[in-house]
């Protein structure tokens, strides 16, 4: 896969993919059907697994030979050592997690750094559906209220405090739209929310 087909399926994925280094170990936590590892193995070398629950994206996973390990992420990492990891991704899955406090903590302790997206609760359109009385769909949250996965809603302000009271440091974090970052209002006019972390080294 190249980076031109991953931006036409994922335009948020080919913006993600530029944070990780050549040749990188990665873990993906809830991977769907392996189209960043995919992209990651073919075109920057990296090598690692994704994790996923759903039958159907562990074979698609397969088709593409990208190695799955079919868990719950809820249940943990306990499989992989400290540091396994240059990179844990878990991008657009964090919102679907039970557990996401214990998840960001053992992501931080696989990895030497993660990457974390998920859909921006306080993105315009969505403040404004809640105005009206309606829950929000859109295109980073495509469920109605009665079928999502989903079962966290976060801002960027909510994750940031989070990240820091689960003893994480914010290297990087930036508001996509459409895969495009978003500079000015980020909690307003970004779609989706990504933060580059790791653990926060001891003072």
């Amino acid at each position: 896969m190249t980076i031109s087909e991953l931006n036409q399926l994922r335009p948020d994925l080919a913006f993600i993919a530029d944070w990780i280094k050549p040749g990188a170990q990665v873990l993906d936590v809830g991977c769907g059907d392996g189209e960043m590892l995919d992209y990651l193995q073919s075109a920057k070398q990296c090598h690692g697994y994704g994790i996923e629950i759903a039958d159907d994206k562990v074979l698609a996973c397969a088709r593409r030979q990208v190695s799955v390990i079919q868990q719950d992420i809820d249940q943990g990492l306990g499989m992989f050592t400290d540091n396994s990891f240059d990179t844990v991704l878990c991008l657009s899955s964090l919102q679907m997690m039970k557990h996401v406090e214990n998840t960001l903590r053992e992501i931080a302790r696989v990895g030497q750094e993660a990457i974390v997206s998920f859909p921006n609760f306080g993105y315009w359109p969505h403040r404004t559906a809640l105005l009206r009385g309606r829950m929000p769909v859109s295109k980073s949250l495509p469920y109605q209220w009665y079928d999502t996965p989903n079962v966290r809603c976060a801002t960027i302000y909510d994750f940031a405090d989070l990240a820091h009271d689960v003893g994480l440091e914010v290297l990087e974090c930036v508001a996509l739209h459409e895969g495009r970052p978003v500079r000015i209002l980020p909690n307003w006019r970004g779609s989706l929310a990504v933060f580059r972390l790791r653990r926060r080294q001891p003072v």
